[in-house]
């Protein structure tokens, strides 16, 4: 256990229940949080760039570029299940695992543009190979960081300015990743979309997140989140049925599902409906730009929000303005890059707010488990989740590429206006029909305003008490 100011404080506190909670301060939090912005400048970038450089860069048909993808989404959500169950188990810090693996994370993260001197299957195999081994490390380290925020500290606030923190530099990762990397790969090949290109912006996000990832696991508070490094790990077959009977989880997880479906067939449209239907693809990297500014215009807005209303009442504003969003899209859209952007901006300030709740209530649900299920479950509650998410967002890239064979799309060619209508119907659809589904699994949430502090208070204690 590491002996900082966090750590001493806990220690304290297990000793005295009713001892309050020390808050973090926010130079701390900063530098916590930070480490989204590293996990960001790869995700973003596998998210954004990795599905239209198959299509357009290797000239793979849609619907194998979608389940390459697809594969490797799953076996990254495999991983991060393996991954929580390890750390469950061991009870490592969390820090020192994230220090080992960033540097061969690093290296790995440029091999998924490398392009294979094979064809045929064997071109395809090396693709899966790259998803696999870049997938695995980003498991190792992001499923540790997202677990440190339920140890860390046990205070809603500390982990909803954490949540809110993270948001922005994972914002701030978008837009850097969607107004680089296309200027990266003109600067080094003469051209917007390019192997050397993309390898060499790959290579310079890797040299920074892992500089940045290395900093955060050896200067943060490792915390203690109430009694994990106390109580003896809890046996595997506990934690899965201790998890199935976490109503806030269940809930949360899947309206989470629910929503990275939605986002996912969304975001792999938008340089597709730039390229063919506006035809102007640099307004496409720079509308991936305005959604990572938008991201981090509306995430201190939602933290005020949920400050008044919660976090539930949050999401639920976020559907709305997703549903209406979409819905004036629909019937509105011309052809013209701003009616387009403005769209964009909107439906990123809705997915702003879905990804700050989600991240802010997923490490309450660890107490709120702990609490009605007496079991503390962390690391594999944060490994299930991120399986659950990658298995959405692989199953959606899979779907939006059968959707694009099926309204007829051919890569690099003039696309019919059948092709086009299906484009617009792809982005509009599926975020209305996410959105709504995922209202429904959140009105079903338990985890009200002051529900967590009270849980969190008896559990110091000793045990439940009237906390319902």
């Amino acid at each position: 256990m590491r002996n900082d100011p966090a750590s001493r404080a806990n220690v304290a506190r297990m000793a005295d229940p009713d001892m309050p909670a020390p808050h973090l301060s926010w130079p701390a939090r900063l530098r916590f949080a930070s480490g989204d912005f590293a996990c960001n400048l790869y995700w973003q970038s596998s998210g954004l760039f990795l599905f239209f450089y198959y299509t357009e860069v290797l000239h793979l048909a849609p619907q194998v570029a979608g389940v390459i993808y697809m594969a490797g989404s799953v076996w990254d959500g495999v991983a991060d299940l393996l991954t929580g169950i390890w750390a469950e188990q061991q009870r490592r810090d969390y820090g020192r695992i994230i220090a080992y693996a960033a540097v061969p994370l690093g290296l790995a993260f440029p091999l998924l543009y490398f392009v294979p001197p094979f064809h045929g299957v064997a071109f395809v195999a090396v693709l899966l190979i790259a998803q696999f081994a870049f997938r695995s490390l980003y498991a190792l380290v992001n499923i540790p960081y997202a677990a440190w925020s339920a140890r860390i500290s046990t205070d809603s606030r500390d982990r909803a300015a954490i949540a809110g923190l993270r948001m922005l530099f994972g914002t701030t990762a978008a837009v850097v990743v969607s107004l680089a990397t296309e200027r990266i790969s003109r600067a080094v090949s003469g051209a917007d979309t390019s192997v050397t290109g993309f390898m060499c912006a790959a290579a310079l996000f890797s040299l920074v997140a892992t500089a940045l990832l290395i900093h955060v696991a050896r200067r943060s508070p490792q915390g203690e989140g109430g009694r994990s490094s106390f109580t003896p790990a809890t046996p595997l077959r506990h934690g899965f049925a201790a998890l199935a009977a976490n109503r806030a989880f269940v809930t949360l997880c899947t309206a989470m599902m629910c929503v990275a479906i939605a986002s996912t067939m969304l975001s792999r449209s938008v340089l597709y409906y730039f390229t063919y239907v506006i035809r102007d693809e640099v307004a496409g990297t720079t509308a991936l730009a305005l959604m990572g500014v938008a991201g981090s215009l509306f995430v201190p807005l939602w933290m005020l929000a949920r400050h008044r209303i919660g976090s539930r009442a949050v999401w639920l504003c976020a559907v709305v303005l997703g549903v209406a969003g979409s819905t004036a899209f629909a019937f509105t859209d011309s052809g013209a890059i701003w009616r387009a952007d403005l769209f964009l901006f909107t439906m990123q300030g809705a997915l702003a707010a879905f990804s700050f709740v989600f991240w802010a209530m997923l490490p309450d649900t660890v107490e709120y488990g702990e609490y009605h299920g007496g079991v503390r479950v962390e690391a594999l509650s944060f490994g299930v989740a991120a399986l659950l998410q990658k298995v959405a967002i692989g199953a959606a890239t899979a779907m939006t590429g059968f959707a694009y064979a099926a309204i007829g799309y051919a890569p690099q060619a003039a696309q019919s206006p059948g092709v086009i209508s299906g484009i617009r119907w792809i982005m509009v659809a599926a975020p209305i029909l996410g959105c709504l589904l995922s209202a429904l699994a959140m009105i079903a949430n338990p985890l009200r305003r002051e529900t967590h502090a009270r849980i969190v208070a008896s559990l110091r204690r000793g045990g439940p008490n009237a906390v319902r």
